[in-house]
């Protein structure tokens, strides 16, 4: 994998992660995986993101067993 992509252990949005156009990878308990760009979901869902509390204060958004439901409901991951 290049710079731009990461494997994780959960589902991560960073300040960071955006800024790079990170495409991270996942692989849930249940073993399914997940790949997804930090800067398209992002794009998608900015004013969702913003006004959370935990973005606000520590820039990332983390889910740790699965996609949050408001991303999978997204047309376009990637």
């Amino acid at each position: 994998m290049n710079n731009n992509n990461k494997v994780t252990n959960r589902f991560v949005i960073s300040k960071k992660g955006i800024e790079n156009k990170v495409t991270n990878e996942f692989t849930n308990k249940k073993g399914e995986r997940f790949v997804y760009n930090q800067y398209v979901i992002f794009t998608q869902l900015k004013e969702k993101f913003e006004n959370m509390n935990c973005f606000k204060k520590y820039k990332t958004y983390t889910s740790t067993n699965n996609l949050p439901t408001f991303v999978r409901n997204l047309e376009k991951l990637v």
